[in-house]
């Protein structure tokens, strides 16, 4: 029942590092496709208002899986499976929810459940699925368990309000679980990590990636995007950001590096946005100017990044990168340090 493991992303560095740090100062990071938008509500076999943020991940069969975010009519969200042979386009989707808010046994679900990230965990056998949890005393992350994404095991609310853009990583680090999450705190909107026995019990919570201040893209408040990639050099991870501005928000996209054994130290931010909201179905929508990635799948060179990302809180949209280009470009407009530079 294992999903398709790509090969080890990233070999070495050898000695064709040269022509690849070329070819990445040429292009943009990330491309979209032609095809874009992937997904809308005009495909869905139920009314809805909209779809978007989709969590996503490669099945056993090679199918991709994406779990998108649906908002219903009554402005509610539920979450709802998409399968595809290529990951573009053919999608099946299933024909009623796939998960639903359960408020009579989840109380903290009551107003719905948003924004999964999916982690395929090797050791459990199984998916995990953070999301987010709606209720009276703000957004709260949750947690679910599958093997197929039609029964689910909830472990229910894991950090309390006001908390979201979680992720589990895909393995223990020194014999315990590790997930990333954004607390709102008194200090701020900030990407903090926090580690479990037993992926109930939560504890050694830390700051490991701080919102700037002042004019910064990603001043006041960020999050993390897709969940955390492993390679060689680190765990990358794509993080949002919020620039606030006199016409609204601006949700733009950047990039940090963790320790592999040491998640929690951060070992390279990027100084600037690397992908933004420019085409007119990420500018025009429900929330204008946002593109939001929950999921990616990686290709089978190991390199080849998939990702998928909500597009104006409105519809699903994908575009193509490559994880050495990431890491290269770090390397050229980032500076070190703990990540709490303000």
């Amino acid at each position: 029942m294992n999903p398709i493991i790509p090969p080890v992303i990233l070999q070495k560095e050898n000695g064709s590092k040269q022509k690849h740090s070329n070819a990445c100062a040429d292009q943009s990071l990330f491309t979209r496709i032609p095809g874009n938008p992937i997904l809308s509500r005009e495909d869905w076999p139920y009314p809805i208002n909209s779809v978007f943020n989709a969590g996503a991940t490669r099945l056993s069969n090679g199918e991709t899986l994406l779990l998108c975010r649906v908002e219903d009519r009554t402005g509610l969200s539920h979450l709802c499976a998409a399968r595809s042979e290529n990951g573009i386009d053919g999608w099946r989707i299933d024909s009623r929810p796939t998960l639903m808010a359960d408020p009579a046994n989840y109380p903290e679900e009551i107003w719905g459940i948003e924004d999964p990230r999916i982690t395929y965990v090797p050791e459990l056998e199984k998916y995990a699925i953070a999301y987010t949890s709606f209720a009276r005393g703000g957004p709260g992350v949750s947690l679910a368990l599958t093997r197929d994404f039609r029964t689910f095991e909830r472990y229910g609310v894991i950090m309390p309000p006001e908390d979201k853009d979680a992720a589990l990583l895909p393995r223990r680090i020194n014999g315990y679980w590790a997930m990333v999450h954004r607390p709102v705190t008194p200090t701020g909107a900030h990407m903090w990590i926090s580690y479990s026995p037993d992926l109930r019990y939560w504890g050694r919570h830390r700051v490991i990636l701080a919102a700037r201040r002042g004019g910064w893209w990603d001043a006041n408040k960020i999050g993390l995007c897709s969940p955390p990639i492993e390679t060689p050099k680190g765990w990358l991870m794509i993080y949002h950001g919020v620039r606030q501005t006199a016409a609204g928000s601006i949700y733009r996209l950047g990039l940090a590096l963790f320790d592999l054994e040491k998640p929690e130290v951060c070992l390279q931010r990027g100084s600037s946005w690397m992908f933004g909201p420019e085409t007119s179905y990420e500018r025009i929508g429900d929330v204008s100017d946002v593109v939001f990635p929950c999921g990616q799948t990686i290709g089978a060179d190991g390199d080849t990044i998939y990702l998928y990302y909500g597009a104006a809180d409105s519809c699903v949209a994908m575009a193509t990168g490559s994880i050495r280009c990431l890491l290269e470009w770090l390397d050229s407009n980032s500076s070190g340090g703990d990540g709490t530079e303000q």
